[in-house]
C-alpha cells in the first residue's frame, strides 16, 4: 500500500478512493468540515476553542482520542450547537453528501438525532425536512458533475432520553421522504436497548428497519438486548461480540475458535457489524484486545465469516475517511483488493434498501472492482 502526493492510498497500483464504497455508519454531527463549524459558529455568536480550521481539526482529534466513549461524545456539544437552524442543517447535509462522493461512496446512510437540533425553534419534522433538502442538494450537485450517489437518513433517538417512541414515529412518518431506518445512540453503558422497547415494538409493527449501537462501550448483554428487544438487523459497532469467541489454539494462520450462542447467532444470521476501526481505538472499544489497530478483532471476525463492514463513525473526530479506514486495515492485516471488495459487498447486502436496489448496488461494486 502506498500513500501518494494527493493523500490517496493505492493498493496494487489502484486508487482506494476511486473504488465504489458503501458507508453505513456515519454520523452527521461527526462529519462537519472544520471551516463550516467556524463559519456557522460565527453566524450564531458561538465561541470555539480554535478559530483556524486546521487548529480546530487538531482540537477535535486530540479531545476524541481519550479512550472513553463518554469523553469522545463531549466533542459533539460543539458540532450540534451550530446545527440548530434549517439553513445550518441543510448546508451540513449537502456538504456531507459531497464529501462522501469525493471519497468514492456510491451509497451512504447518514445517522443523526433530530431531538438534538431543536434549540433554534425547529420542530422535529422541520429538522428532518431540512436535512433531506440538503441531501438532495448534494445528490443533485454530484449528478450535475457527472457522478452518482444516493444517501438515506437513519433517524436516531438518544438512548439516555425518553423520546424514543416519538422519534420512532417521526422516522416512520418520513419513510417516503428519505428516512430508511432507525437507530439509538449516545452513552451505551447503563442505557440498554430494553429501555426503548415501546419504540422497537412500534417499529416492528411498521416493518421499519433498525440498527442499534451496541457492543461499543458495553458488552454482550447490550448486544443481546439490541437483537432481542430492538430486533436489530445490524449492530452499530458490535466489536465486543468478539468476547463471545474463545480462541482455543493458533497454528500459523489457522485459528481454532469456539462460538458462544450469541456470536454464532450473529454470524449464522449474517447480522451486519458496522465496525469503525479508528473510532473503536479512540473510544477504548477494543481495549480488551490491545491498543493498536493490529489488535482489533476485525480480522478475526472477518476470517470467521461474520458480515463485517468498514465505517468512519465520525470523520471529523477521527480525522478520517472511508478510504483511509480501508487503507489502515489493509496495512494492518495485509488485505488486498479482493478483501476490500468483500467489505463493500457486505455493506451493500446490509443496506436498508429493497432487494432489487441492493442487487443493483452489488453489481455496481462488482463492476468497480473488476480491474
Amino acid at each position: 500500500m502506498i500513500l501518494d502526493a494527493h493523500g490517496d492510498y493505492t493498493i496494487d497500483g489502484v486508487s482506494v478512493r476511486s473504488l465504489p464504497k458503501v458507508s453505513l455508519h456515519d454520523h452527521l454531527d461527526g462529519a462537519l468540515r472544520p471551516a463550516t463549524v467556524i463559519e456557522l459558529a460565527d453566524e450564531a455568536g458561538i465561541d470555539l476553542p480554535e478559530t483556524d480550521a486546521a487548529s480546530l481539526a487538531d482540537w477535535f482529534a486530540e479531545r476524541s482520542d481519550s479512550g472513553s466513549l463518554v469523553e469522545y461524545l463531549k466533542t459533539f456539544d460543539i458540532t450540534t450547537s451550530v446545527m440548530q437552524t434549517a439553513e445550518g442543517l441543510r448546508r451540513v447535509a449537502r456538504e456531507f453528501v459531497e464529501d462522501l462522493a469525493a471519497d468514492g461512496v456510491v451509497y451512504g446512510e447518514v445517522r443523526w438525532a433530530p431531538e438534538q437540533h431543536l434549540a433554534g425553534g425547529l420542530t422535529l419534522d422541520e429538522a428532518v425536512e431540512a436535512v433531506q433538502a440538503g441531501i438532495e442538494d448534494g445528490e443533485d450537485s454530484i449528478d450535475a458533475d457527472g457522478g452518482s450517489i444516493r444517501v438515506g437518513q437513519l433517524i436516531t433517538a438518544m438512548r439516555h432520553t425518553d423520546r424514543s417512541l416519538e422519534i420512532a414515529e417521526l422516522a416512520v412518518r418520513h419513510r417516503d421522504g428519505g428516512a430508511v431506518g432507525f437507530d439509538i445512540a449516545g452513552p451505551e453503558d447503563g442505557f440498554p436497548p430494553s429501555r426503548h422497547r415501546a419504540a422497537f415494538n412500534y417499529l416492528a409493527t411498521q416493518f421499519f428497519p433498525v440498527t442499534v449501537h451496541a457492543g461499543e462501550a458495553a458488552g454482550l448483554d447490550s448486544i443481546r438486548s439490541a437483537l432481542i428487544d430492538g430486533r436489530a438487523l445490524r449492530l452499530g459497532h458490535g466489536v465486543r461480540l468478539a468476547s463471545d469467541l474463545d480462541v482455543v489454539s493458533r497454528s500459523g494462520d489457522e485459528v481454532l475458535v469456539t462460538f458462544g450462542d450469541l456470536s454464532r447467532w450473529v454470524r449464522d444470521r449474517e447480522i451486519t457489524l458496522e465496525l469503525s476501526p479508528s473510532s473503536n481505538l479512540q473510544t477504548g472499544a477494543i481495549e480488551a484486545w490491545g491498543e493498536e489497530l493490529a489488535d482489533h478483532p476485525f480480522d478475526l471476525l472477518y476470517q470467521l465469516g461474520f458480515s463485517v463492514t468498514v465505517n468512519v463513525d465520525n470523520r471529523l473526530q477521527s480525522g478520517t475517511s472511508l478510504t483511509k479506514e480501508l487503507a489502515l486495515l489493509a496495512r494492518a492485516f495485509d488485505y488486498d483488493l479482493e478483501d476490500l471488495q468483500a467489505f463493500q459487498l457486505n455493506a451493500a447486502a446490509g443496506a436498508f434498501l429493497t432487494v432489487e436496489e441492493r442487487e443493483e448496488l452489488i453489481e455496481l461494486i462488482a463492476e468497480g472492482f473488476d480491474l
